[in-house]
């Protein structure tokens, strides 16, 4: 058996990718829309299911351990490291998957990951992985996700409750 070397962050990428993809996806096209390798991701559905967050198949995310660890372990694994003010594309609470939700969120608050397409200023963070800002600008589902799990990498208690909640919803888990 294989030997686990601990997660990686574009794993939790793959495991979203996976939960919002098609149920026939293949690992290429996961591959392609993550901007990661096929090998990447290969890897990356072997720490998963070493890790108990993919089944067997590497094919289904088991979905509230894989919420688990997003609310208890990525805060602490892959803590957001922020940086200087710039322009960039809005994340965690400054995203408009969670924005709506809160009523602080002021304009001269804003959380970006930075990128030369970005049109927001703000405060950086370091996306989760070096391709995530292409990945979740080709799709918006995606974006969403990477935003609400930034919320969990960084948020304060309410925004990190109102982000569990809509990752459940996204999740379709009813009690988790």
């Amino acid at each position: 058996m294989n030997q686990h070397h601990g997660m990686r962050p574009q794993d939790i990428a793959v495991l979203l990718k996976i939960i919002i993809s098609n149920p026939g996806w293949m690992s290429k096209d996961i591959a392609q829309d993550l901007v990661l390798s096929p090998a990447e991701v290969s890897y990356s559905l072997q720490r998963s299911a070493q890790a108990g967050l993919l089944d067997a198949s590497k094919k289904t995310v088991m979905r509230k351990a894989f919420l688990e660890f997003i609310q208890y372990g990525l805060p602490r694994v892959f803590p957001a490291i922020r940086g200087p003010l710039a322009v960039g594309i809005p994340t965690a609470f400054s995203s408009p998957a969670i924005s709506p939700y809160l009523m602080t969120n002021q304009l001269n608050d804003l959380v970006i990951w930075p990128h030369a397409e970005g049109e927001a200023r703000g405060e950086t963070i370091s996306p989760l992985y070096p391709n995530a800002v292409q990945a979740a600008l080709k799709d918006e589902t995606l974006y969403h996700l990477l935003s609400l799990v930034d919320v969990m990498r960084m948020g304060k208690v309410r925004e990190k409750e109102i982000a569990l909640r809509l990752l459940k919803e996204k999740f379709n888990i009813q009690d988790a």
